[in-house]
């Protein structure tokens, strides 16, 4: 596996969405009410060096990798789970039989917040939107399905925070728009990828209908500086 893939907020953060870096060189990560990920590029005792001493202690950060990452006691691990990273490079589309996909934008921002809170697909957050692409499935006024894009390397663009309300699950929702966010990834000359939980045996088998395979575990880690 290609290693800027084992490490995809690196790679993120050094090239297709370096804008958003608010590290340095050797230490990067996206702004606080974005996204929570921070990225060194080998995840080594010298890397750790520097989370120690340049790491902000005022908020949470979390990493995704290809290995399990062991911190020293100067932080706090609040969280971890086993992921999948899956990619796709078969795509099988799925027909949408009249579903209304709705481009979502600032003025949709607390019905997502609302939604993601509910369902929990990963972080959002207030200006998480600005990553950009997310689609959402509305019934009436309210935004019951919605998925998008997050991280973006020059060759890849990772699907995320695909969810649906509990109260409309069965309707394919998360299925036609996962497909239809991979097509607009594809149609702008990137390969699809996204992160699952190893449990999630549904979401797996959706995604693999989709032409995703699994390409490598991740260990994700949500940690803070003491």
């Amino acid at each position: 596996m290609n290693f800027f893939l084992a490490n995809p907020v690196w790679e993120a953060l050094s090239t297709h969405q370096s804008y958003l870096n608010r590290g340095d060189d050797t230490l990067k990560y996206f702004p606080g009410d974005i996204c929570p990920f921070v990225a060194l590029q080998h995840w080594n005792e010298t890397d750790f060096s520097k989370l120690e001493t340049a790491l902000p202690s005022d908020r949470t950060f979390s990493v995704p990798f290809s290995k399990e990452i062991h911190f020293s006691d100067r932080f706090e691990v609040l969280f971890t789970i086993p992921l999948y990273q899956m990619i796709c490079h078969h795509f099988h589309p799925v027909e949408n039989t009249g579903i209304n996909i709705i481009p979502l934008t600032e003025q949709h921002v607390p019905q997502m917040l609302l939604l993601t809170e509910q369902t929990k697909p990963g972080p959002f957050y207030q200006r998480t939107i600005e990553f950009g692409n997310y689609h959402g499935i509305f019934e009436g006024t309210e935004l019951v399905s919605m998925a998008g894009q997050r991280l973006q390397t020059h060759t890849h663009t990772e699907v995320s925070a695909i969810c649906t309300d509990p109260q409309h699950l069965g309707k394919s929702y998360a299925k036609i728009l996962t497909s239809y966010i991979c097509s607009l990834i594809i149609e702008s000359g990137k390969t699809p990828f996204l992160h699952v939980r190893q449990d999630n045996a549904a979401a797996i088998g959706l995604y693999k209908k989709l032409g995703f395979e699994i390409s490598t575990e991740i260990f994700f880690a949500v940690f803070k500086k003491k």
